[in-house]
């Protein structure tokens, strides 16, 4: 396949999934914003925000934009911001720029699939926003990503232009796996009273479980109150899970095995490495070593392994490295901290 197909259809996919998590992301944010106990916190008001623009790895661009962090603010940005790379609306359309450019390559569904989600992205604004509530927009948007997921899946012949597909989708959700994670697990805000503290973390953990879809699953595997230790290893070492580190980590090297035609590359090395890391680890022995540290260390290889991809697939057009490289070292950077 041509290096060009391969990366415009790598990045239509991974796009819509970074679309998807990104209204996950603003999701779990609006939970935790309601927490009663912030209220009259004055700055511990806009913390969520706060981290929430701190995972994306825009909050430095953002203070320079706009000064103070406000939810109408972020919610703006992230979501509707032609100039935010990241955002939802930037997400679409890149994502249907990507498939114009191959439609060749892809069926005619998944193209008009994409191309209403992007006529309809045009049509919302921050009035929309507040006239309809921001949990519709996030539900429109989670919706319209799980529809071309499941057009593309129901008639794309399985071939080249699948595979790449699907590493697109896989690599975005591994990295929003460990992101979405510490944006709760870095709240830091918390009082000093034991109870108060425990209902806090209580609400916290599971506004992500519910953010993701994810309570039932925990229920079902777990089978006790929602804690920390439990949703962490949920989130990254639970095969059961779609959406851990896991999870993802096999499917990218199944996947690469299948594009590189077995172990020899090096881009599938490291994905056997990330998935035999996940796979043999121990929530227990994470945290006694270090949650921070671990978490680093799998946001490194998934840096590299990002790299690699692109060296290996789509140099020939495209020698730089992918769009975020940059957001990933920031965020690396915060996870040092």
């Amino acid at each position: 396949m041509l290096c060009r197909t391969a990366r415009d259809l790598y990045w239509a996919s991974r796009n819509m999934e970074r679309a998807e998590n990104t209204a996950r992301l603003l999701d779990v944010t609006l939970r935790i914003a309601m927490l009663p106990e912030r209220l009259d916190r004055g700055k511990a008001q806009a913390a969520p925000w706060r981290r929430a623009l701190d995972a994306l790895g825009i909050l430095e661009t953002f203070n320079e934009d706009h000064g103070q962090i406000t939810p109408e603010s972020v919610l703006e940005h992230v979501l509707l911001s032609p100039d935010n790379p990241s955002s939802v609306f930037s997400c679409f359309r890149d994502a249907r720029e990507n498939a114009r450019a191959q439609r060749v390559a892809i069926t005619s569904e998944m193209y008009e699939d994409l191309n209403t989600s992007w006529l309809e992205m045009r049509g919302i604004d921050m009035d929309r926003v507040r006239r309809d509530g921001t949990s519709s927009v996030l539900e429109w948007t989670k919706s319209r990503s799980a529809s071309f997921r499941g057009v593309t899946i129901g008639t794309l012949g399985r071939g080249e232009g699948y595979q790449f597909m699907q590493l697109g989708v896989f690599i975005e959700r591994a990295d929003w796996a460990i992101r979405l994670l510490d944006v709760v697990g870095s709240q830091g805000d918390l009082p000093d009273h034991v109870d108060a503290r425990d209902a806090i973390e209580y609400f916290q953990w599971s506004a992500l479980l519910q953010s993701l879809s994810a309570f039932e699953t925990y229920r079902r595997l777990y089978r006790a109150s929602v804690n920390p230790a439990a949703v962490t290893e949920l989130m990254l070492l639970q095969p059961d899970n779609p959406r851990s580190l896991l999870t993802c980590a096999s499917a990218l090297h199944e996947v690469l095995r299948q594009l590189g035609g077995g172990e020899s590359m090096e881009c599938v090395r490291q994905a056997g490495a990330l998935s035999a890391q996940s796979r043999y680890a121990r929530i227990d022995e994470i945290l006694t070593t270090g949650l921070e540290p671990w978490l680093q260390d799998a946001m490194d290889r998934l840096a590299r392994l990002g790299t690699e991809v692109h060296r290996q697939f789509m140099s020939v057009i495209d020698l730089s490295p992918p769009r975020t490289t940059s957001s990933q070292r920031q965020r690396q950077r915060q996870l040092r901290r």
